[in-house]
C-alpha cells in the first residue's frame, strides 16, 4: 500500500469522530453536534477527489489497498472501488453531513450517543462498498446492524421497539445466510486449489457443483434481497421508516437499502452466474410485481411517511428488473438509479422530518393548504416530487428510463408492466401532493406553520442540485460505469430467457502495493 490511502481515511475517520465523541467527557451538546458536522464534512471533502481523480477506461478496482491481515486463513485487507461502488461511496459521505443537520435540533435526548452511532453507521456502510475481501465485507455488513439498530430502537417513534427488533432479526437471518455460504465457498476453494483465500476475485468463477451453486446462490440472494428490501421480504421495512428518527429514515432509504443491489452486483450474480441465469425469470417477476404492489400499497396509506417507504418497495423493484435483464441499457439504469432513489427517497424523508417537527402529526389528512403558508418548502417539495415521479431534466428520468428500455430489450412485457409502475407512482405521489399542500387551510395549527429556514434550505438545495445535474448531464455518472458494466457482461454462448448475462469480470486485480489498476480497454459492445 503506498500513497495516501484515502479509502482507509474515509472508512474510519468517521470512526475516529464517534470516539472523540464518546469520549470527550466534557463536551456539551452544541460541541457534540460541530464535532459531528465537521467530521461528516471533512470525509464527504475527502471522498470528492474519488470522482476526479479515477479512471473511467481503467478496468478492475482502483485506489487500491492491500495488505495481509490474518495470514492464517487467507485474510486480507482489501480495499478499492470501480465503477459499480464510486457513486454509492459518494452518496454515502453526502448524505451523512446533511443528516447531522437535519438533526441540529430534532434530537434533545442522547445526544452524545446519537452523533456517535450516526458516525459508526457511516463506517459501517462504506466499508461495505470498498472491502473487496469477503471477510471484510461480513465484517462491515454487520457492523452497520448495530448502529441502525440503536438509532431506530431508542430515538424512534412509540412504536420503535418492535421496529427495531423487526429490523434486526430479518437483517440479522440474512446475514447468518451470508455466513454459511461463505465458509462453504471458502472451504471448498481451499480444497480444490489448495489456496486459503477471501479475495472476491479469486473466488469469482469457482467451479462448483451445479446443486451447489444452486443453495449457494439462493443463501447470497435471499440475504441481499431482505436488505433492499424486494418482495415478498419488505415487511419489515415501513416499519422501520416508519419508526426511526429523519436521519436514520434517509441514511436506511438512501444508502443502507442499496447494500443489498450493490450485494446483488458484487457477490451473488458474479459468483454464480449459472444460477443467475437459472433464476432470472422468477427475480423479474418477483421485481415487477414489487413496483406494482409498493406503489398500490403506497396509494393507499394516510401517514406520508409510510407512503414514501412503500414507494421505495417500488423504486427497488426497478434496480431488480434492471440487474436481471443481462444487458448493458438495464445494468447502468440500475446503477444509476441506486443513486437517484438515494437523493429522491432521502430528500422527500428530510421533507417529511422538517413538517414533523412542526406539526408532530404525519398524517396526510392533518394537513391542506399549506402551500400558501410555507411557500418556498411547497417549491422544493415539488421538485422532489418531480425527480421522485420520473420528470425528464430530473435524476428520476434517466434511471428509469435506462432499466425501460433494457427491459424493452428483454422481452416486451417486461417493459410494459414496469412502465404501469411510473404511472402508479406519478398518481399516488400527485394524488398525496394535492391533498398536503392545497385545498382550504382550515386547521390553526396549520396557519401558524413557520416556512423553511436557513438551515433548512440548506440541507435540500444539494441534493436538488445533484438531481439536475444527473438529469441533465447524466453521461458524467455514466461514463464512470462503462467499464465496470461493460466487464460485467460479457458475451456468453449461453442462452437464456432474458437475454446474455452477466458473468465473472475479467478483472485486473493490481499487485499489492500499486495505486490502481493499469490496464486500459474501450467500453465493450453489446
Amino acid at each position: 500500500m503506498t500513497g495516501i490511502p484515502i479509502l482507509s481515511i474515509l472508512v474510519f475517520a468517521p470512526l475516529a469522530g464517534a470516539l472523540i465523541i464518546l469520549l470527550w467527557k466534557n463536551a456539551d451538546a452544541e460541541m457534540i453536534r460541530n464535532v459531528a458536522l465537521g467530521v461528516s464534512l471533512l470525509v464527504f471533502v475527502l471522498s470528492v477527489p474519488l470522482y476526479f481523480g479515477f479512471h473511467p477506461q481503467t478496468v478492475g478496482p482502483q485506489f487500491i489497498e492491500k495488505l495481509s491481515w490474518i495470514p492464517s486463513i487467507g485474510v486480507e485487507y482489501f480495499l478499492g472501488i470501480d465503477g459499480l461502488s464510486l457513486f454509492l461511496v459518494l452518496l454515502t459521505t453526502f448524505l451523512t453531513p446533511l443528516c447531522v443537520l437535519i438533526s441540529w435540533n430534532d434530537i434533545k435526548l442522547k445526544t452524545r450517543q446519537f452523533f456517535a452511532l450516526l458516525l459508526m453507521l457511516e463506517t459501517g456502510v462504506l466499508g461495505v462498498f470498498v472491502a473487496l475481501d469477503l471477510f471484510l465485507f461480513y465484517l462491515f455488513w454487520e457492523v452497520m446492524l448495530i448502529p441502525m439498530y440503536f438509532l431506530i430502537g431508542i430515538w424512534g417513534g412509540p412504536n420503535r421497539i418492535y421496529a427495531a427488533v423487526k429490523f434486526f432479526l430479518y437483517t440479522i437471518v440474512g446475514s447468518l445466510l451470508m455466513l454459511v455460504a461463505i465458509l462453504f465457498l471458502y472451504n471448498f476453494h481451499q480444497e480444490q486449489t489448495g489456496v486459503t483465500t477471501f479475495n472476491m476475485f479469486q473466488l469469482y468463477g469457482s467451479a462448483l457443483p451445479a446443486h451447489q451453486q444452486y443453495w449457494l446462490f439462493l443463501a447470497f440472494f435471499v440475504a441481499f434481497a431482505i436488505k433492499v428490501p424486494m418482495f415478498p421480504f419488505h415487511t419489515w421495512l415501513p416499519d422501520a421508516h416508519t419508526e426511526a428518527p429523519t436521519a436514520g429514515s434517509v441514511l436506511l432509504a438512501a444508502v443502507l437499502l442499496k447494500m443489498g443491489t450493490y450485494g446483488i452486483l458484487r457477490l451473488a450474480v458474479p459468483l454464480f452466474p449459472d444460477m443467475a441465469h437459472k433464476f432470472a425469470p422468477v427475480i423479474l417477476v418477483l421485481g415487477l410485481i414489487g413496483i406494482v404492489y409498493g406503489a398500490l400499497v403506497a396509494m393507499v396509506q394516510t401517514d406520508i411517511k409510510k407512503l414514501v417507504a412503500y414507494s421505495s418497495v417500488s423504486h427497488l423493484g426497478f434496480v431488480i428488473v434492471g440487474i436481471f435483464v443481462f444487458n448493458e441499457q438495464g445494468l447502468h439504469g440500475a446503477i444509476l438509479q441506486m443513486v437517484n432513489h438515494g437523493l429522491s427517497t432521502g430528500a422527500l424523508f428530510l421533507l417529511v422530518g422538517m413538517i414533523y417537527e412542526r406539526r408532530h402529526t404525519r398524517l396526510i389528512s392533518d394537513f391542506g393548504g399549506i402551500a400558501k403558508q410555507m411557500p418556498v418548502y411547497f417549491f422544493l417539495f415539488l421538485i422532489v416530487l418531480l425527480s421522485s415521479v420520473g420528470l425528464p431534466l430530473l435524476n428520476g428520468f434517466v434511471g428509469e428510463f435506462l432499466i425501460l428500455l433494457g427491459g424493452y430489450r428483454a422481452g416486451i412485457w417486461i417493459a410494459l408492466v414496469g412502465a404501469t409502475g411510473i404511472i402508479w407512482g406519478a398518481v399516488y405521489m400527485l394524488w398525496m401532493f394535492q391533498r398536503f399542500m392545497f385545498g382550504p387551510l382550515d386547521k390553526e395549527e396549520n396557519k401558524r406553520l413557520k416556512d423553511l429556514d436557513a438551515r433548512e434550505i440548506g440541507i435540500l438545495v444539494p441534493i436538488i442540485l445533484a438531481m439536475f445535474w444527473i438529469g441533465i448531464y447524466s453521461n458524467s455518472f455514466l461514463r464512470k460505469m462503462d467499464v465496470a458494466v461493460s466487464e460485467s457482461l460479457k458475451s456468453s454462448t449461453k442462452s437464456s430467457p432474458v437475454g446474455a448475462g452477466l458473468v465473472p469480470a475479467r478483472t485486473v486485480v493490481p499487485e499489492q502495493g500499486s495505486q490502481q489498476a493499469t490496464t486500459r480497454v474501450a467500453p465493450a459492445k453489446q
